[in-house]
């Protein structure tokens, strides 16, 4: 959520910021902003939609050595240019952006602010004007006002603030949102994420929670909250700018979409060793295997993942597995098992949600893995253990690459513990050969684009409803199809077991309602073809995705036949393009749907 570029040094920083604020589209945004100075004159734009109203506004006139820029996604206030950042003290000296939420914003306003008049209704219009207090009434330098101002604050956030009178120096501090600095020859850069300035610099600098940073164009300066000045070693990005580029492809999702047979490549290649075992930290596979219980974390797409992915696990490993949604899990936390273990799902390693559960789950002093395909994010610095997706960078905000990439590394994992464990069913399980037979397999499916695209016009393109069934894992990818066929192209779409279709939900069936059965089990999809037939019965147009083995005559989408439980890494492709079909044919921006951001830094 929302994204913060910022550059001092550098002649035309407010191109550099343009160009940041473009790559962090992905994110999601409602407004845009950005402020520059040379030192002398200075220039702030805001407009409201997408970056383009902002850069239409950007004049020949507007140029500077020093700047910050700001994709907002609204959480105080409606989105409109005045909640826009970057927000202006009302002395006109200081200005600031920033992510996350302030929950107190609120009390500080009444404690120290009761005279002022706010222009816009958000938390971020409290915070620089109460720096901008601190220092006309007590006299404070700036990073004195805003240090003052940060061991007042409650919340998380990403801050980044510029005083017109020192045009050469950004403070920047953050607590549980994202921001780095990016180190250059004569200018550094900050962003809340690496993409958004690649094409200036791949050295980067991390910054932990409650840290102040001075940054001048020669000079990063890093203290603690007691003022201790702390040194740390910069790291090379392993990225590249053409990373990010979608090519010749219309949209990014469908980009993504296709990358998935490499990515499960990628991932044996990463994974496996020359002898052909599997290639995780012993010390990782170890504590799994001692515990009498695998807590799975995530939200969202993760969430459906861990699920996708739990009865291989516990097959496997013979280790009983929860899946919990973090927002739940966090301040709910369920009676534990003596020695539990925890996994993050997280595509992006800075979910909140997930976040304020590892720092419990840290407290707690239990040991935790975190699976994301961000090297450096909050979640992989904090848990004790990292497991890197290698799926490149995922910019279309409807996940699909980073859900198979969750479920192969799980299934990766899986193996090692279970060797370790001399477990029954590990002895016949080599996921490495089964994740090259799925990458053959999703290849064929995604192949099948222009059947897919026919198939929606047919049975998607005017509906307003949709359901998935299925029963067993099947039902958990119909969870992930739904999420999907909703999120992007606004079809009201639900996931359902099937075998609960009688238990109320059948209610909902009406003429022409479509509903989509997933049938990869022998043992259920005689059930669920059962609950086909009764849906059809009430009007409803059904659609059959069967693996080879079980199809029938006249179901309209055939999988390629995989190991069992790892069925959905190739159930799950159809629905991924059905999805984006849908949303297509509508007309829709199907990489940055309404409302939604891809990075969900606050909870």
């Amino acid at each position: 959520m929302c994204g913060i570029v910022g550059i001092v040094g550098k002649n035309h920083a407010e191109q550099v910021i343009i160009n940041g604020l473009h790559r962090l589209e992905y994110r999601g945004y409602d407004s845009a902003g950005l402020f520059v100075s040379d030192g002398k004159q200075e220039h702030l734009i805001k407009s409201q939609g997408r970056i383009k109203n902002l850069q239409e506004k950007i004049t020949s006139e507007v140029n500077g050595t020093i700047g910050i820029g700001h994709t907002r996604w609204a959480t105080h206030g409606k989105p409109s240019e005045e909640n826009a950042h970057p927000h202006t003290s009302q002395d006109g000296k200081l200005e600031l952006v920033h992510n996350g939420v302030i929950e107190n914003f609120e009390e500080l306003a009444e404690e120290y602010l009761a005279n002022e008049t706010f222009y816009g209704q958000t938390d971020t219009e409290i915070v620089v004007n109460l720096i901008a207090s601190f220092i006309k009434n007590e006299g404070l330098t700036t990073k004195e006002a805003f240090q003052k101002a940060l061991t007042v604050i409650r919340g998380s956030y990403a801050f980044a603030l510029i005083n017109n009178e020192e045009p050469d120096t950004i403070y920047v501090a953050k607590n549980k949102s994202p921001l780095l600095i990016g180190l250059g020859s004569d200018f550094n850069v900050i962003a809340s994420d690496a993409l958004a300035v690649l094409d200036q610099t791949h050295e980067f600098v991390e910054i932990a929670d409650n840290e102040l940073v001075t940054v001048t164009a020669d000079k990063v300066t890093i203290e603690n909250q007691d003022g201790e000045i702390i040194d740390r070693d910069s790291y090379q990005a392993q990225l590249d700018a053409s990373d990010i580029e979608k090519g010749t492809y219309p949209f990014y999702m469908l980009k993504e979409i296709d990358e998935q047979p490499t990515v499960m490549r990628k991932l044996t290649q990463e994974y496996r060793d020359e002898y052909g075992n599997v290639n995780i930290d012993n010390q990782l596979v170890n504590e799994v295997a001692a515990s009498d219980r695998i807590y799975i974390i995530a939200c969202g797409t993760s969430y459906n993942a861990g699920w996708a992915a739990k009865s291989l696990i516990e097959s496997v490993t013979q280790i009983p597995v929860e899946v919990q949604l973090s927002s739940e899990f966090g301040y709910n936390m369920p009676l534990l098992s003596k020695k539990p273990f925890f996994i993050f799902l997280t595509q992006s390693g800075e979910t909140a949600d997930s976040r304020q559960v590892l720092v419990q789950t840290n407290q707690l002093g239990f040991p935790s893995l975190t699976i994301t395909n961000v090297a450096g994010s909050t979640l992989s610095r904090e848990a004790k253990y990292t497991l890197l997706l290698h799926a490149g960078p995922e910019i279309a905000v409807a996940s699909t690459k980073a859900y198979t990439a969750q479920i192969a590394m799980l299934a990766i994992l899986t193996q090692a513990v279970g060797k370790l464990k001399n477990s029954e069913a590990s002895l016949s399980f080599d996921a490495f050969h089964e994740l090259s037979i799925i990458a053959t397999g999703m290849e064929a499916m995604v192949d099948e684009k222009d059947y897919l695209s026919d198939l929606v016009k047919q049975y998607l393109s005017t509906t307003r409803n949709a359901f998935y069934i299925g029963r067993g894992n099947d039902y958990f990818v119909a969870s992930e199809a739904a999420l999907k066929l909703k999120e992007i192209s606004y079809v009201q779409a639900e996931g359902f077991a099937a075998g609960e279709l009688k238990h109320g939900t059948i209610a909902l069936i009406e003429e022409g309602t479509p509903v989509l059965g997933i049938i990869t089990e022998e043992k259920t999809g005689p059930h669920t073809r059962g609950n086909l037939k009764e849906v059809e019965s009430r009007g409803a147009n059904t659609i059959v995705i069967a693996t080879e083995d079980l199809a029938r005559p006249g179901d309209q989408v055939i999988l390629p036949k995989v190991h069992p439980l790892l069925t959905s890494l190739v159930a799950v492709i159809p629905t991924q393009l059905i999805a984006y079909y849908a949303s297509m044919q509508r007309g829709y921006d199907v990489d940055k749907p309404r409302n939604l951001a891809k990075s969900v830094t606050v909870e």
